[in-house]
């Protein structure tokens, strides 16, 4: 069976005592299971208190970004060193408003995944059109187009990298891509990282849905076959939402 994950993002929010309250309210009421991994994804400057503080829990500690270098004359930038050095496990990259707001492209985006795979970092890897896009027709070109770039990374690292497909449109919109429209790109997904590599890696590869995710929404939509999970963004800086996310999530296997 896939890996599946519920990735909270929780973007530029939360200073450190708010941080640190909502990780032991989640350790509190977090019931680890066999099927889903729980993930929480702070501000830089949280890492490595919420690190300790999810010691001995199963939720696992995610960043938002990284930069491809290990070290250097770069202000303002955070090295995949340093996340293995605060305790990280998983990394977003590629994540629609870094590519809108600091003009990531495909290239950026391919150097900080290898970066994440050099030290051990699990990358989530973003892809997702914007509405002007769907409406074009060119949806599934533009992911294709940032999909492209998992032919710079070797078919062993696939084993350790997932995907989240965020339709740029849904993405604190309140509005979100019915299950059967999300699965039908999240088969397309499948279909073109089986064209790059083969069959198995594409069945293998856990592919996550993002976009106004809300506990009331996640069951159906995690009842498409090929969803695996979600990257919440909002909805997982309340601890009620949270877990519920992940309880109904977990119904679909329990």
């Amino acid at each position: 069976m896939r890996k599946r994950i519920i990735a909270g993002n929780w973007k530029m929010h939360k200073t450190l005592v708010e941080g640190l309250e909502l990780v032991e309210a989640l350790k509190a009421g977090y019931i680890p299971d066999d099927y889903y991994e729980a993930v929480v994804h702070p501000p830089f400057t949280l890492l490595h208190e919420i690190s300790k503080a999810l010691e001995g829990s199963d939720i696992k500690l995610g960043a938002q970004n990284l930069f491809y270098e290990d070290e250097g004359a770069y202000t303002g930038e955070i090295s995949p060193l340093m996340l293995k050095d605060a305790g990280v496990d998983y990394v977003i990259i590629g994540h629609s408003e870094r590519r809108k707001y600091f003009h990531e492209d495909n290239d950026i985006v391919l150097k900080k995944v290898r970066a994440a795979l050099r030290h051990g970092l699990k990358p989530i890897i973003c892809v997702g059109e914007t509405l002007e896009q769907r409406e074009a027709g060119k949806a599934k070109d533009v992911v294709a187009d940032q999909l492209s770039i998992l032919r710079g990374i070797s078919i062993g690292d696939m084993e350790e990298i997932a995907i989240a497909y965020e339709p740029v449109w849904a993405i604190g919109t309140g509005r979100t891509a019915t299950p059967e429209l999300a699965e039908e790109m999240h088969k397309f997904i499948r279909e073109t990282v089986a064209g790059i590599f083969n069959r198995d890696v594409a069945n293998n590869l856990p592919i996550l849905y993002g976009g106004s995710v809300k506990p009331n929404n996640v069951f159906d939509l995690t009842s498409e076959e090929d969803i695996d999970g979600a990257l919440v963004g909002g909805a997982s800086l309340k601890v009620d939402s949270f877990l519920s996310i992940i309880k109904n999530a977990a119904r679909n296997i329990i």
